[in-house]
């Protein structure tokens, strides 16, 4: 069985793995319809989070681009995972992408602190209880 990464998880796979290729390109070099939008290797990047490369796909088109498209005021559709983009296919919006990520993140630094503490004061009670118990 595959496992099933988080939201977190496949975001930053492809911020890591697509950030240089991002970074490097000019509006003029590449030969991309729209410099924003970059093409992703799904295959690739599901084997190296080690799921299933039809439920990541499914994930990224199904789920988070849903999740995450949004209209101007123009009425145009952004979208954060497309199927394509002029000749390229499978293209992630790499500056959304970005902002999304810094978001996941500090949501996660908001739950998973406050849990830690939670965790480490609950040990130290318990551990307390133990010494106190174990004192009379």
């Amino acid at each position: 069985m595959s496992k099933l990464p988080t939201d977190l998880q496949v975001l930053e796979k492809i911020y890591g793995q697509y950030g240089a290729v991002f970074r490097t390109s000019s509006a003029a070099s590449p030969p991309r319809a729209h410099r924003n939008y970059i093409p992703i290797d799904v295959r690739e990047l599901a084997a190296g989070l080690g799921a299933d490369q039809d439920e990541l796909f499914g994930r990224l088109y199904y789920h988070l681009d849903h999740k995450h498209q949004y209209r101007r005021d123009d009425g145009s559709l952004v979208h954060l995972f497309a199927l394509s983009v002029g000749d390229d296919r499978h293209c992630i919006n790499f500056p959304y992408l970005s902002a999304l990520l810094a978001d996941y993140r500090s949501e996660h630094r908001k739950v998973f602190w406050p849990l830690a503490i939670s965790v480490a004061s609950s040990l130290i009670a318990v551990a307390a209880l133990f010494f106190n118990l174990g004192g009379q």
